[in-house]
């Protein structure tokens, strides 16, 4: 049952969208380096407010926070208000500073607005799989998957990992829409132990949950934990005990790095994060916010929800046909199963993609034909950080899907060039055995 709204519906920060304005590109520069975290501010960083669709049904409370909170405000985070939680936007070295440490050393976010649950009950397979296009019967235990909620016409309703365990299925959603999805998975649950099936929902709401992302992520988190975690493939979760402290520790990210996800108990979060900031003098994991994990995901082809996928785009038009299996695609049995094999068999109209323009391209950027009817629209955009170059992704014709095909986008009604490029627009980096 969905939970009672008492105030009214508040308009939410769901994308924090990194715009990075280079006014002139010199080979002999090195450009990032003359961006303060003032100008990032001022004209960098801009706020884009949930649209009827995508609003996070709040009340008229104050802000909830992480069990994080205080240590990041220790640490100088600029704060902002994401989804009703109180997040740190960025640390006082700066967005691009903190994006760079990520891919080349280890960087370390506070997820914990995100929605962490269990599933229990002999029958907790088959729910999952009846609400989500996931193949989990084969799954072996340990192994974390990511997968879809759909609708009955083959929409997003949003993306999810699930991780098998021996007894229950752990799974994480986003924080945009946490009160969504546990109200869908409270509905599904009831009409399916209506049906006499077994299966029941455990909110875990008293674990926060830490991302350590970065090629020396594995060598600094194996030395936290005493534990040599070199063979533990991508992917893969692991249960451990440190100092008597609980932790759910996911080999998985957001960002294209190799990395971890951790969930602490809340009453030793802030003891256990610290431990991973202090390693080896506090020279390799810093903190890094919402900015450089949205400029991170953007630059390994990873999509946002409310933005590059919906309710209206289906797993096959955002490119994501391979999260589906062979059994999954002939058996069906997830919501919109039909409309999403015939895509399948048929194909679809258009496709998600990745590009690269001469100037910076924003969200709802028109992209349009040689007459000037629109047939697409940029979902993400930024500047990459690592490439210097001008990368979105969007949504083409399938004709112009191909790599190497040119668009035309509108910008302030002039149109620029722009190319179909093979995503990610940086090589990642995860664990490979």
């Amino acid at each position: 049952m969905t939970p009672p709204n008492v105030g009214e519906e508040c308009v939410c920060y769901l994308f924090l969208l990194i715009y990075i304005c280079i006014l002139d590109i010199m080979s002999s520069v090195t450009i990032f380096s003359q961006l303060t975290s003032k100008t990032l501010m001022s004209s960098s960083v801009r706020t884009i407010s949930c649209s009827s669709r995508f609003k996070c049904t709040t009340t008229q409370q104050p802000l909830k926070k992480t069990a994080l909170n205080k240590l990041h405000r220790d640490l100088g985070a600029k704060m902002v208000e994401f989804c009703g939680w109180d997040m740190p936007l960025m640390y006082p070295t700066g967005v691009l500073t903190e994006h760079m440490h990520c891919r080349q050393k280890s960087a370390l976010f506070d997820v914990s607005h995100m929605g962490q649950l269990r599933l229990h009950g002999r029958d907790r397979i088959e729910f999952m799989e009846s609400i989500s296009v996931a193949d989990l019967q084969a799954a072996q235990e340990n192994k974390s998957k990511l997968s879809v909620f759909t609708t009955e016409n083959g929409g997003i309703i949003d993306d999810t990992m699930i991780t098998k365990k021996a007894d229950s299925l752990y799974v994480v959603v986003n924080a945009g829409c946490a009160d969504k999805d546990i109200a869908h998975m409270n509905n599904k649950i009831a009409e399916f132990r209506a049906s006499g099936k077994d299966v029941a929902m455990e909110l875990m709401g008293d674990s926060a949950l830490v991302a350590v992302q970065g090629p020396e992520t594995e060598r600094i988190v194996s030395q936290v934990l005493g534990r040599d975690l070199s063979k533990m493939e991508f992917m893969t979760q692991m249960d451990m005990t440190l100092d008597g402290i609980d932790l759910i520790v996911t080999r998985c990210g957001y960002t294209g790095e190799d990395g971890f996800e951790i969930s602490v108990p809340n009453k030793h979060a802030e003891q256990f994060t610290r431990m991973l900031l202090d390693a080896e003098s506090g020279v390799v994991v810093k903190p890094a916010g919402l900015g450089a994990r949205d400029s991170l995901r953007l630059e390994a082809g990873l999509c946002l929800y409310g933005h590059d996928m919906d309710e209206t785009i289906t797993p096959i038009e955002a490119s994501l046909a391979w999260l589906i299996t062979k059994r999954r695609r002939e058996q069906g049995g997830f919501p919109g199963a039909s409309i999403i094999q015939q895509q399948l068999k048929e194909g679809v109209s258009k496709k998600r993609v990745g590009l690269l323009s001469g100037i910076p391209v924003r969200e709802g950027a028109v992209i349009v034909d040689n007459d000037g009817k629109a047939i697409g629209k940029i979902t993400s955009g930024t500047v990459s950080p690592v490439t210097k170059q001008y990368i979105s992704m969007g949504y083409v014709p399938t004709e112009s899907s191909k790599a190497g095909s040119n668009v035309t986008i509108t910008i302030r009604n002039k149109p620029v060039k722009g190319e179909v490029v093979v995503m990610p627009f940086v090589k990642t980096n995860y664990k490979r055995l």
